[in-house]
């Protein structure tokens, strides 16, 4: 397994911060925002000075009912090879449904919806799985997500059904500790017993992020401080194993550069410790310590310098060479190569496709919600799929919002129910200004004249010329025509 180190998420936003902080080993990039022939020039630098690049996609559906897009894997492997990433990401989760399975519109998520853990999903995932290694030209590690609703009759916990995973398809795993601890507070599941279940040996990597509670239901923000629990989650996980590496996402609302390195030594604080007690563990044959808080990690820290001061000491009166402090704790191997499976019948996959199709009408479509479903989380998870549609458009779009002011988002929410996602987000910018426009809106004639000629480059067989020069004589009859 690639040992990675501590890294951080890399977004165009704070790319000065991250080249200036200290002690970045590596970084993630969200595959689907890099072009392959165009990668940013600050991208481009870290690469140059050594920091591994790992490619995170987030559009594949590894868990919907369709066998992934030959398209979209090759997208992936284009960016693991101009990369030239160690690995590549993705996600357990289906962001789509309908399509031919179901013989209805395909519609999409915009968003990481989980599988049911049922043997269905599990046979379809694997299979998915397989067929991702098999294009990528990398090793592929799969993340669980965070959830605010559970599925009826799952036949598995988080830990097995990630298990049984690894064991027949031999995937590593990316695991998401923040995830594990909005799971907890959502859906009551014990974020230990799921580590307890993992194959620890399978792992990547870890992901740390921040969140914020609202009426009790726990939200995956990564745009808020990473919180205690989520560092004692991850106490708990280093407490088991020294994961290969440990990153920091932050998606919005970016602090400053001083905010990032306390986040991020607070992460090294609990992985030092952990080392620590590994190390400990190992020379004295005793049972890991119990998991220690962020709030005690950094004495843990400094104990683990005294312990490589012991170390030297022993090596010395003893002549053997005695393990480091920040030595990772013997692991099991991998299992051995899985053996080949069926082909998942097509029937199962129907199933699986009628039951996700459902689901996600009922969050984005308006239809009525699938039986045993919570209703009042549901209605949760419709608010912030919608919620997240408009920041993505407002940032694929910046003008939407600048145009429509403070009556964006309310337009906007108006627009999306019943309206579900059918392409990808440029098309859907274009589907609620064309909505906007054939209801006479905005009432103010000058940003309606606005909106018409944003929407007129923008679309058609033949958009209307976008270089600056042209845009520019656009703008100025604009204004001479004072906006009419």
């Amino acid at each position: 397994m690639v040992r990675l180190g501590t890294g951080i998420g890399w977004r165009p936003e704070i790319a000065d911060d991250i080249a200036r902080l200290p002690g970045i080993d590596w970084v993630e990039v969200v595959a689907e925002n890099i072009c392959p022939d165009h990668v940013p020039d600050a991208l481009r630098l870290l690469r140059e000075r050594g920091t591994t690049v790992v490619p995170h996609g987030v559009s594949l559906g590894l868990g919907g009912a369709e066998r992934p897009e030959p398209g979209r894997l090759r997208a992936l492997a284009e960016r693991a090879e101009a990369l030239g990433s160690p690995l590549v990401t993705e996600h357990i989760a289906f962001v789509r449904a309908g399509g031919p399975l179901t013989a209805s519109p395909s519609i999409e998520a915009g968003h990481l919806l989980p599988v049911p853990r049922t043997r269905d999903a599990l046979d379809v995932l694997c299979e998915n799985v397989r067929i991702a290694q098999d294009a990528l030209p990398v090793p592929l590690a799969v993340e669980n997500i965070a959830a605010l609703i559970s599925w009826p009759g799952e036949e598995m916990t988080e830990g097995q059904f990630l298990a049984e995973l690894v064991e027949r398809t031999g995937v590593r795993l990316l695991i998401d500790v923040a995830n594990l601890h909005t799971n907890h507070v959502n859906r009551g599941e014990d974020p230990a017993k799921a580590l307890d279940e993992l194959p620890t040996s399978a792992i990547a990597y870890v992901h740390v992020a921040g969140g914020v509670e609202k009426d009790g239901v726990w939200h995956d923000s990564h745009a808020h401080p990473v919180t205690q629990p989520v560092l004692d989650v991850l106490a708990e996980l280093c407490a088991r194993t020294a994961p290969p590496g440990v990153l920091l996402e932050r998606d919005e609302d970016f602090p400053a550069a001083g905010e990032l390195a306390g986040e991020l030594a607070a992460i090294r604080a609990v992985t030092a410790a952990g080392a620590a007690g590994a190390a400990t563990a190992a020379r004295t044959g005793d049972e890991p310590a119990a998991p220690v808080r962020a709030s005690a990690a950094a004495d843990k820290a400094d104990e683990a310098d005294e312990a490589d001061k012991a170390d030297e000491a022993d090596k010395a009166r003893t002549g053997a060479d005695a393990p480091a402090a920040d030595a990772p704790a013997p692991e099991a191997p991998l299992p051995d190569a899985p053996l080949p499976e069926a082909p998942v019948p097509d029937a199962v996959r129907e199933r699986l496709a009628l039951a996700q199709t459902a689901l996600l009408s009922a969050l984005v479509g308006d239809t009525p919600p699938p039986e045993g479903f919570d209703r009042r989380r549901l209605r949760v998870q419709s608010a912030a799929l919608t919620a997240k549609r408009a920041s993505v458009i407002a940032k694929v779009a910046p003008e939407l919002p600048e145009i429509l002011g403070t009556g964006y988002r309310p337009a906007f929410a108006q627009y999306a129910e019943g309206r579900p996602m059918t392409g990808g987000y440029r098309r859907d910018a274009l589907s609620f200004a064309e909505h906007l426009l054939a209801d006479g809106r905005p009432g103010d004639s000058a940003a309606r004249r606005r909106l018409t000629l944003w929407w007129q480059e923008r679309s058609g067989p033949a958009p209307l010329p976008s270089h600056p020069a042209a845009r520019f004589a656009r703008r100025v009859r604009l204004a001479l025509s004072g906006g009419r």
